[in-house]
């Protein structure tokens, strides 16, 4: 079994939406979990998803979390930059990353990809 080719991958697509719900260690069920995992090495090669843009990424973060900007001054030391960050006047510095971070666990390879400022 192997997926090299768009076609074999619609196939094993096709495939895989046959073999949903088969029980877990019986020949359906191997089967589509061998399916499963060649589908997701194709698509990782094939479709790589980009890392999220940092600000989006800390905007997420605070909608999940219930969090105001207020909460992130401890971050970004106050609350106009945070406003500046947020709104793309301000890059994030190696500090606010490290206390991004450690404070709120979100992932630093993301905080670190650039993105585009605001020009005034």
């Amino acid at each position: 079994m192997h997926i090299k080719t768009e076609a074999d991958y619609e196939a094993a697509l096709k495939e895989i939406e046959q073999l949903w719900g088969a029980n877990h260690g019986s020949p359906d069920g191997d089967k589509l979990d061998v399916l499963v995992t060649l589908v997701e090495a194709y698509e990782e090669e094939h479709y790589p998803i980009p890392p999220p843009d940092p600000i989006e990424a800390i905007l997420h973060y605070m909608e999940n979390q219930g969090l105001s900007e207020h909460d992130l001054e401890p971050y970004f030391g106050s609350r106009l930059c945070v406003l500046e960050v947020l709104n793309r006047q301000r890059s994030l510095s190696l500090d606010m990353i490290r206390k991004l971070h450690k404070g709120l666990g979100i992932p630093a390879d993301i905080l670190v990809q650039p993105y585009t400022l605001q020009t005034p």
